[in-house]
């Protein structure tokens, strides 16, 4: 996950009010529920020192977060008497999470939307295609290509000008496949898709496949379920997209600790991968995380490091933080900080699973941080 999105928490100092929130269900007794817990978070705001205008912009917007449109909840993100940013979520939250904190508290959001990666999906016909992008947000549309109209149905006669109509109906269904590649390819750079899925006309999908460029193919998937035409929808067709999110995914994460197993320190050799708070720091200073990984039952998530008003102002120790220029360092948790710095160097961010959940866990990061760098690093000492 790209985490992009969140720069506009990192232009203001804050402290930051945020909440996690899940509407729950849409009727009477929902909406007491949902009161109750609305209450329930402004008062922990409270007591842990917000400001009354921020409770205040929370509150109001919790009260309009509605279960049909945000059915798994949101978050909110606030300071200074505004809400300053809220994102959708893709699971609701186990348990209410209000909390007031020198940062924004993201390590929940990657857990509950953030592993769900973009996935743009191409509904084709013999003469174009819409293209839908799936991400968090939720479904958004990506644009359409129409390429010839005519001809485009073949005849059921054997005749010779007959054959000479239907190798131009052949050459149509060519040149379209060619446009829809173009413009499939264009769509996934523009919006940043990780995965693409297929759906509609059999031979244009394929001929389309075809087309793409290597790159893309490797992440392309394409299935009979759906299509272009009105109400050519189908559970089937969601059920392809969701399993294909899901082994995108899983691919993602044993691919990075595989890599992180190769690379990590062990030796006093050069290395692409550290684990523990002191080294990442060092290298999130030296805006060298090319990958930050997060194992959330990972000990070492809360532990405290020092922090300045620049996001690489990140220290293990007060006096290291004022040697980088900040004079009055604050205490944050460590997942906060090393987000806070992945988000405004571009770094991507990925959850990996709990120790439990691996017959063998010795390619996890001690205590639950980790990354990937972004160059061969020589240790000090070395």
């Amino acid at each position: 996950m790209h985490l992009s999105f969140l720069q506009p928490l990192f232009e203001r100092r804050g402290p930051w009010a945020t909440v996690y929130f899940d509407p729950a269900q849409n009727d009477e007794t929902g909406a007491k529920q949902r009161e109750l817990l609305v209450r329930q978070a402004c008062r922990t705001l409270e007591e842990e020192g917000a400001d009354a205008a921020t409770v205040e912009a929370v509150r109001a917007a919790l009260m309009s977060v509605s279960p049909e449109e945000d059915p798994a909840g949101r978050v909110f993100f606030a300071t200074g008497g505004e809400v300053v940013l809220s994102h959708r979520l893709s699971r609701p939250p186990q348990r209410p999470l209000a909390c007031w904190a020198p940062l924004p508290r993201l390590t929940p959001l990657l857990e509950l939307s953030g592993q769900d990666p973009a996935c743009l999906v191409a509904y084709i016909d013999r003469t174009g295609a819409d293209f839908e992008l799936r991400a968090a947000a939720g479904p958004q549309d990506a644009g359409q290509v129409e390429g010839r109209q005519h001809p485009v149905h073949r005849t059921g006669s054997a005749q010779w000008n007959e054959r000479h109509f239907q190798l131009k109906v052949e050459n149509t269904w060519e040149h379209n496949a060619g446009e829809i590649a173009e413009a499939l390819a264009a769509a996934f750079e523009e919006c940043g898709a990780d995965l693409v899925v297929l759906a509609g006309d059999p031979r244009e999908r394929s001929s389309v496949y075809d087309r793409l460029p290597e790159t893309i193919r490797k992440v392309a998937i394409g299935t009979e379920h759906g299509g272009r035409a009105a109400g050519s929808d189908s559970v089937p067709l969601e059920e392809v997209i969701e399993q294909a999110r899901r082994q995108y995914m899983h691919r993602r994460v044993e691919e990075a600790l595989e890599r992180f197993r190769a690379g990590r320190v062990g030796t006093d050799r050069p290395t692409d991968a550290v684990e523990g708070v002191p080294a990442l720091v060092e290298a999130a200073q030296e805006h060298r995380i090319d990958t930050l990984l997060i194992r959330p039952d990972g000990a070492e998530l809360a532990r405290e490091t020092w922090v300045g008003a620049e996001p690489d102002q990140v220290a293990v120790r007060r006096t290291d933080a004022q040697t980088l220029g900040e004079s009055e360092p604050i205490l944050v948790r460590a997942d906060d900080a090393l987000l806070r710095v992945a988000a405004v160097t571009a770094a991507d961010v990925l959850v990996v699973p709990p120790a439990e959940e691996r017959e063998d866990d010795s390619d996890l990061p001690t205590g639950g941080l980790g990354a990937l760098l972004r160059w061969t690093y020589e240790p000090t000492g070395a």
